[in-house]
């Protein structure tokens, strides 16, 4: 009996963990005159209008503005960066980002 509920234990300690790990759904925060980062547990009912893919010499903070500039550009509420990354290129940063309502 003591080895079942042993068993029982390790089986199911972990699979209650991964319930505190997991984000929950939060509120949009309200629309600014320039296009809002938020992260994706924040989406929930916003309307997806779009995507901004850039390239950007300099640092990863440039084109992280760079996405933000595209986002306004499209007249987005909010934004969420899916991937800044380095190209081939040294220098050189890709980014991408999905734009929302």
């Amino acid at each position: 009996m003591k080895r079942f509920t042993l068993l029982i234990l390790i089986c199911c300690l972990p699979l209650a963990g991964c319930s505190v790990l997991n984000g929950k759904p939060a509120s949009s925060p309200a629309p600014e005159k320039r296009a809002v980062e938020i992260s994706r547990n924040k989406v929930g009912s916003l309307t997806r209008i779009g995507k901004v893919t850039v390239d950007e010499r300099g640092s990863p903070m440039d084109a992280k503005n760079a996405l933000q500039r595209g986002a306004d550009e499209h007249q987005a509420h909010y934004y969420q960066i899916l991937m800044i990354d380095e190209t081939v290129t040294p220098g050189v940063w890709h980014g991408e980002a999905i734009l929302y309502r």
